[in-house]
């Protein structure tokens, strides 16, 4: 597997939607690797994504694993859909996430990460303790092969996923920072809330967008191209700096149709090489 440099330009990338020559013809040899919950993660599937690596010589940070039934509609059915939170798919996700750290360690990656949803910020709450509980069965399975288990921010505040990572205490339990989302879904200032999780931050995504409009509760905000939007990306790309921060900057752009996403993130390795 190839290594990265410090603040090395990477993307996040999806398996049956995005490929691996586009994204090297980009000048991008690093990034993330999704993971739809509809794929079979056979022998043979997990054969083709090694070799693809191998051949391009593209260095996989995470292997992010999205699930069957969610929905980032508006923050209510985020809350419904996403993630370890719904008690009617956790067995099931909780499994496929085992299954996606299985497939991470045949072709090499060094990490998982997933949302798990909206934590509870009762730490009393049943599903509090259930969800944590599932994040140790995840976080003792990656370890078997040395990966750490990321997960996402955004749909809670800083403070609480930091309460959070001291009760599941488990040492390979990390952070993918998207600013973005802190935005998106109004939990906070993502520059303060970078510096409060510094620490755990193994991963980061560069990606852009605008508060939620105040006149319609329960609305995300708007995803925008990098640089567009409110994160303030040469101020976030500065803070990765201060903190330390040493592995890739991830563009995330979901957005379609996918020749405007690839232009989008064209243009953002572009503003990103002129950040470092």
């Amino acid at each position: 597997m190839q290594t990265v440099t410090p603040l090395e330009t990477g993307v996040m990338f999806w398996a049956g939607r995005d490929s691996l020559a586009e994204l090297k013809g980009m000048g991008v040899r690093c990034g993330q690797l999704g993971i739809a919950g509809g794929v079979a993660l056979t022998d043979a599937f997990a054969a083709e994504w090694k070799a693809a690596l191998a051949e391009h010589e593209f260095a996989l940070i995470t292997v992010f694993a999205a699930y069957d039934g969610e929905d980032y509609a508006d923050i209510p059915t985020v809350e419904r859909t996403v993630g370890f939170i719904p008690r009617a798919t956790r067995a099931v996700r909780v499994a496929r996430t085992l299954e996606i750290s299985d497939f991470a360690a045949k072709i090499g990656a060094p990490g998982i990460a997933c949302h798990i949803g909206f934590v509870p910020h009762d730490t009393a709450n049943p599903d509090y303790l259930s969800v944590r509980e599932a994040v140790r069965q995840v976080c003792d399975h990656a370890a078997r092969y040395g990966q750490t288990f990321a997960l996402e921010t955004g749909q809670e505040p800083a403070a609480t996923l930091l309460q959070f990572f001291k009760d599941v205490a488990r040492p390979n339990l990390r952070i993918n920072f998207d600013p973005a989302n802190m935005i998106l879904y109004g939990t906070g200032d993502p520059i303060e809330a970078l510096k409060l999780l510094a620490p755990h931050v193994v991963s980061v995504h560069a990606k852009d967008g605008d508060w939620p409009p105040k006149d319609q509760p329960g609305a995300l905000g708007t995803e925008r191209p990098l640089g567009q939007g409110s994160v303030g990306i040469p101020k976030f790309v500065a803070t990765l700096k201060e903190i330390g921060y040493s592995s890739s900057l991830n563009i995330e752009r979901e957005t379609e149709p996918q020749d405007v996403r690839i232009a989008d993130i064209r243009m953002a390795v572009g503003l990103l090489s002129g950040l470092k």
